[in-house]
């Protein structure tokens, strides 16, 4: 990898990041960012609020769902489960590191 430059960002649940920051993030429309907050897949912080934040876990849980319905055809119910079930994998792996 010699002359190439890995870059990125990290993001946690302090970052706060709106609705079209998250569209920009993922190269998506307002509206499947939506039904993503319709599927429970995604949480605004202030949900009754005239403008959506979201946190960096929001960002990292749209790109999965946009990862999991373009590669592999997932519809958006599936995607709400497959997300759980990773995080449920991820925490259980936590637990065993800890041991």
């Amino acid at each position: 990898m010699e002359g190439k430059k890995l870059t990125g960002v990290l993001l946690d649940d302090q970052v706060r990041l709106s609705l079209d920051e998250i569209c920009e993030a993922c190269s998506c429309r307002r509206e499947w960012v939506v039904e993503l907050v319709e599927y429970g897949i995604l949480e605004p912080l202030d949900a009754h609020g005239e403008e959506w934040r979201f946190t960096g876990v929001s960002l990292t849980r749209a790109h999965t769902a946009r990862r999991l319905q373009r590669d592999l055809g997932v519809n958006l119910a599936g995607v709400a489960l497959a997300l759980d079930l990773l995080e449920e994998i991820e925490a259980l792996r936590r637990g065993l590191q800890t041991r």
